[in-house]
């Protein structure tokens, strides 16, 4: 598959795009294309999402991940492939993505009809990336990195040029959990605060000394960190209400923090609901770990990059906030996670991911492919102990 398939299937991606869960029609084009180019794509057991296995079973197997899910923003950009779906949109790049892994798979399984694929590769096409909790746990739901040696997967960087791939070693990307605080009270007259419990007092005290007091009960260094997006409570002005509620997220760089957050966060909400007589109940959703990357793992991208896309194309990324599903594979395989530059070389335009603005410089696509074939053709070769400079060499879509 050239370039100019590949540009154009993105493109049909993004003018349909699909919310997580939903991808019905998104599943069904790549499993098309797979099946056109005589592979056997199996659909995960709820229908969106699915897996294909190129090469044999008797060596190594290496898995490449793409999310293909969009984002319920609308499309801001005027270009012929604007989403044809109100509302809708692919703004954090897992168009781009979708179609790097599957020119990815079809280079590979031409690769393995010559005979020249030492083991096994793994297409993961992920529903519900941007969903919490997401897609990933379906797919180890259904099995799909059972006998996987190594992941890996790319993601669209707009603060990098194209030709660029931002690795790190260790976490590169943050946990993320959603918190729901419900408080209860009796309720009454705001005239009679002290005949009952000022809930909405309550429910500000809440919101305003749990991030204070976690800022102070955790090492700064692990940068845990909650942030409210909705309160809600009452509906007149003279009557104090008698449930409220909160809604916001938990992040966090660390992973040992992380575990701890549910546990320091409930005794922290406890504490501050008993002082003003009210009930609180927490609903702690977990989203995602963080994302940490194995160091052999991203040697391996490192390498790849060199020979395709030349020796100074690898450059060192910072750690995000931001979550990021992929966290659940790396908990079970090694692999690791790169940032792939998507901007034209010399634009000196901000725009970001999740913004209906967002788009890429579409020779990304390009490079995206030769960096996760040379990748998955360096962990192959490396997990039979042949030489890997062998394998690995510059490929293009």
């Amino acid at each position: 598959m050239h370039e100019r398939p590949l540009i154009d299937f993105r493109r049909d991606l993004h003018a349909h795009p699909e919310l997580g869960f939903v991808e019905h029609r998104t599943t069904g084009r790549i499993a098309a294309r797979l099946t056109e180019a005589g592979l056997d794509p199996v659909p995960l057991p709820r229908g969106t999402g699915l897996i294909c296995d190129i090469g044999n079973g008797d060596g190594p197997t290496v898995a490449l991940r793409a999310d293909i899910d969009a984002l319920p923003l609308p499309d801001e950009k005027d270009v012929p492939y604007r989403s044809t779906v109100n509302g809708v949109c692919h703004a954090c790049g897992h168009d781009v993505h979708t179609a790097i892994v599957l020119g990815t798979g079809l280079f590979l399984a031409r690769q393995a009809r010559a005979g020249l694929l030492p083991g096994r590769v793994r297409l993961i096409f992920q529903p519900a990336e941007e969903v919490m909790p997401g897609g990933a746990l379906r797919v180890l739901e259904a099995g799909g990195i059972n006998g996987v040696d190594r992941i890996f997967g790319l993601h669209c960087d707009p603060r990098l040029e194209v030709g660029r791939l931002g690795l790190r070693v260790g976490p590169i990307t943050g946990a993320c959990d959603k918190v729901a605080v419900r408080v209860a009270g009796p309720g009454g007259h705001t005239a009679r605060p002290h005949l009952t419990a000022d809930l909405v007092f309550a429910l500000a005290k809440i919101v305003t000394e749990l991030p204070a007091a976690l800022s102070r009960r955790v090492d700064p260094r692990s940068s845990l960190s909650l942030v409210w997006g909705r309160v809600q409570a009452g509906s007149v002005a003279n009557a104090i209400p008698d449930d409220g509620v909160a809604e916001g997220t938990i992040r966090c760089l660390d992973e040992q923090a992380w575990h701890e957050a549910p546990d320091l966060f409930k005794s922290l909400l406890d504490s501050v609901a008993i002082a003003y007589g009210v009930e609180a109940e927490m609903n702690y959703v977990r989203g995602v770990p963080p994302t940490i990357n194995e160091a052999t793992s991203v040697q391996m991208l490192r390498d790849a990059a060199g020979r395709v896309l030349g020796p100074d194309a690898a450059v060192p990324t910072p750690q995000s906030l931001g979550g990021e599903d992929f966290g659940w594979y790396l908990e079970s395989v090694p692999g690791a996670y790169a940032r792939l530059g998507v901007r034209t070389p010399g634009d000196t335009s901000t725009v970001d991911i999740h913004q209906g603005t967002f788009d890429v410089d579409e020779k990304c696509i390009a490079a995206g492919v030769g960096v996760l074939s040379a990748t998955a053709l360096t962990a192959l070769w490396d997990g039979c102990r042949a030489p890997a400079d062998e394998a690995a060499q510059p490929v293009t879509a």
